[in-house]
């Protein structure tokens, strides 16, 4: 599966400063200092509707993360999934009456498309589910030879005792797991488990169903945990340095991949720092396929809003905030986009050092995006008030944003 293009990253003076971020494993800070090749694995959409803001404010965060590395003269190695095969992409194929294959195919298209207005840099793999199969048959087969997985009426499951850091990762209680599998894909309450909490492997064929050649698994579909964990092993090996998504996936979904690749291995950790998006809410209620309550990427692009105001809004909230979308905050952001546009436009303007020294470090500061927005507003202000005669600002500043932020002027 391929990819979108990438934008060109303007080079930038100087160095960029190290990413000290919050873990959820931890629930503290931590500086990210990997090696030449900085290496992170991005959890990527079921693609049965289009990209929501949502998608976009996870996609923008980790987008982010990139930048700060590239800024410090590393590489990164970044992977990004596309579960390609799901029960709620099969519920919506039957719903309309458009072939699985058919519908997913059109989706991940569109979401490249709004990848690449947003001017969010690609992946190095952009992997779908249905190409991980043949990688998740042997690693399945090799959890049931280990005794950390069994059958179950055809189906395969994962035992989490097998991992003995299962549930280091989200911080949660048996309870309140219990509770999050049930909302999130899982079946706590299927009898003849050994663990309520333990998640499907392997699917067994169920009739009307897509089906894939298991070999000693029999006929079926992998569950969603293991595909992931089959690409990042892949692309990325043990302990690579970010583990990326939406808060909602720090159960079960990061938590139950962790264990898999963990028990697989013999080898801790799966991945060295997990960081987790906060959500997107329309109308007091989190932006979610399941409620219908979504303002879709591709919508706003129709009606003529400029993609760097879409970013803009996206910036303005930090990455870990849960936040509401409303139209004052996109009139907001295109307001700010004029402002900055106007005060490159000019043929010199205020010194530009402090201004990307004041970006760097509200980026390495927890990805503090609103930081850095007001360090250019601040500018932009000087700018506009008679600034300075500096003539290579307004081009330092426009390279610094495009470079960093992701927004072109």
């Amino acid at each position: 599966m391929h990819a979108w293009p990438a934008s060109e990253v303007p080079a930038l003076p100087g160095q960029g400063r190290d990413l000290e971020i919050h873990d959820t494993e931890t629930g503290g800070r931590t500086t990210l200092a990997p090696g030449p090749v900085a290496r992170i694995y991005v959890c990527g959409i079921t693609p049965y509707d289009a990209t929501h803001l949502g998608h976009a404010a996870t996609y923008n965060a980790f987008d982010l993360v990139q930048r700060v590395w590239l800024d410090t003269k590393r590489q990164v190695h970044y992977i990004q999934n596309v579960t390609d095969i799901d029960d709620p992409l099969l519920e919506r194929a039957d719903a309309t009456g458009e072939e699985w294959a058919a519908l997913a195919e059109r989706e991940t298209a569109l979401f490249r498309e709004d990848m690449t207005a947003l001017r969010i840099l690609p992946p190095r793999q952009f992997i779908g589910a249905v190409e991980s199969i043949p990688r998740v048959v042997p690693l399945v087969e090799r959890l049931r030879e280990q005794g950390a997985a069994y059958e179950l009426e055809g189906d395969i499951y994962f035992s989490v005792d097998a991992d003995t850091h299962f549930g280091e990762v989200s911080r949660l209680d048996a309870q309140t797991m219990r509770i999050l599998s049930a909302e999130r894909g899982g079946d706590p309450e299927r009898p003849g488990k050994k663990s309520p909490l333990d998640p499907m492997l392997w699917r067994a064929a169920r009739d009307g169903e897509p089906q894939w050649d298991g070999a000693s698994l029999g006929p079926g579909r992998p569950g969603w945990h293991i595909e992931c964990v089959a690409i990042a092993l892949e692309y990325l090996g043990m302990g690579f340095d970010v583990q990326g998504g939406g808060s909602d996936l720090a159960f079960p979904h990061h938590e139950m991949g962790a264990s898999h690749a963990q028990a697989l291995t013999g080898e801790y950790p799966f991945a060295q720092t997990y960081v987790h998006a906060g959500m997107v809410g329309l109308d007091g209620e989190k932006m979610s396929k399941s409620k219908g309550n979504l303002v879709f990427v591709s919508q706003l692009r129709r009606e003529d809003v400029d993609p760097a105001a879409i970013r803009l809004t996206l910036l303005a909230h930090h990455y870990r905030s849960d936040w509401e979308y409303t139209t004052a905050t996109l009139d907001e952001a295109r307001a700010r986009l004029t402002r900055w546009r106007a005060a490159v436009s000019r043929p010199d303007g205020p010194p530009a050092d402090a201004v990307l020294e004041e970006i760097r470090a509200a980026l390495a500061d927890d990805l503090d995006s609103p930081a850095a927005l007001a360090a250019v507003d601040r500018w932009a202000a000087a700018q506009e008030a008679g600034g300075g005669t500096d003539e290579g600002a307004p081009g330092m500043v426009s390279r610094a944003v495009d470079a960093l932020l992701g927004v072109a002027l």
